[in-house]
């Protein structure tokens, strides 16, 4: 069996280290590679996120997405990503729907997303999210 034939496994609130997330968000978004004095994200998700889900194929992490939550009733997804190797196997589609179950068993009633106008196709049609309108102020 080759690492490509092995199983993805997705988990709640899975296990993984600052140096594999803040790799595959590199990856993901085109940037530098962040050290954790920079970006902790274990710090992070423990002090501000209802959860996330970690995908792995074998011990290697290929998919990560962040559930923040006001506390009562709305969930935010932020940062899906899905290493290189990994695209166009349904795993971001997977993720963003374990999100959405895990914020619906933890009392949300709403799931929010913000997105680039190219990925519109990938969270309304592949994940199933309705448009709604919004705004963004930049702030730097």
């Amino acid at each position: 069996m080759t690492a490509g034939d092995e199983p993805v496994i997705f988990e709640w609130r899975g296990t993984f280290t600052n140096a594999e997330v803040n790799a595959l968000h590199a990856e993901a978004f085109e940037t530098r590679v962040f050290d954790e004095t920079e970006w902790n994200w274990c710090e992070l998700t423990e002090k501000h996120s209802l959860g996330w889900i970690t995908a792995r194929r074998g011990r290697e992490l290929i998919g990560f997405a962040n559930v923040l939550w006001d506390g009562l009733v709305h969930a935010w997804i932020q940062d899906v990503m899905v290493a290189a190797s990994s695209r166009r196997q349904r795993i971001g589609v997977r993720l963003v729907h374990a999100a959405r179950d895990e914020a619906a068993r933890a009392g949300c009633d709403f799931l929010h997303v913000d997105f680039e106008q190219g990925l519109a196709q990938f969270y309304i049609d592949e994940c199933g999210f309705k448009p709604v309108q919004g705004g963004l102020m930049r702030l730097r």
